[in-house]
């Protein structure tokens, strides 16, 4: 073995483990969300780029949306893996205020083309009678989403 054939080879074993490490930081740094509120209810908004609607988990417990993704590396025909940096397994929460009263059972989760995952969670007084609610479409009526988006139940 040469020494620049000594040096590819530790170099692209370098390469690789950094790539893996930077995976496991973004494994455990919470996705980015935004928290939202209007009259009728709340609108928590994730960044999950690369993921698809089998690969997302989206619950809400006491006051609290909790998502989780376990994303798949798709392989690419005629390319070697040379940096395996995005991590496959996310997660992260947002908070809603402590005096929302919500109704988690109405709510509905569609993620788009881009990778955004929209949770919409009604307010409680918005489900008992408010008529913008009442013309909607049931929360699995596909005609309720936007093209180039995919329902994602809400576990509760």
């Amino acid at each position: 073995m040469s020494l620049a054939s000594l040096a590819d080879a530790v170099g692209a074993a370098l390469y690789r483990q950094i790539g893996r490490a930077n995976g496991r930081v973004q494994r455990h740094r919470p996705l980015a969300v935004d928290v939202l509120e209007n009259e009728t209810g709340y609108l928590v908004v994730f960044d999950a780029p690369g993921a698809g609607p089998d690969d997302i988990q989206v619950r809400y417990l006491e006051g609290t949306v909790t998502v989780k993704i376990d994303r798949f590396r798709q392989f690419h025909d005629g390319y070697e893996m040379r940096f395996p940096g995005r991590g496959m397994e996310l997660e992260g929460e947002a908070e809603l205020p402590g005096d929302a009263l919500v109704e988690p059972d109405a709510g509905t989760a569609t993620l788009s083309e881009s990778g955004a995952l929209r949770i919409e969670i009604p307010k409680r007084s918005a489900v008992d009678g408010e008529p913008s609610l009442e013309s909607r479409s049931a929360p699995n009526d596909p005609s309720d989403t936007e093209p180039g988006t995919n329902e994602i139940p809400i576990d509760d």
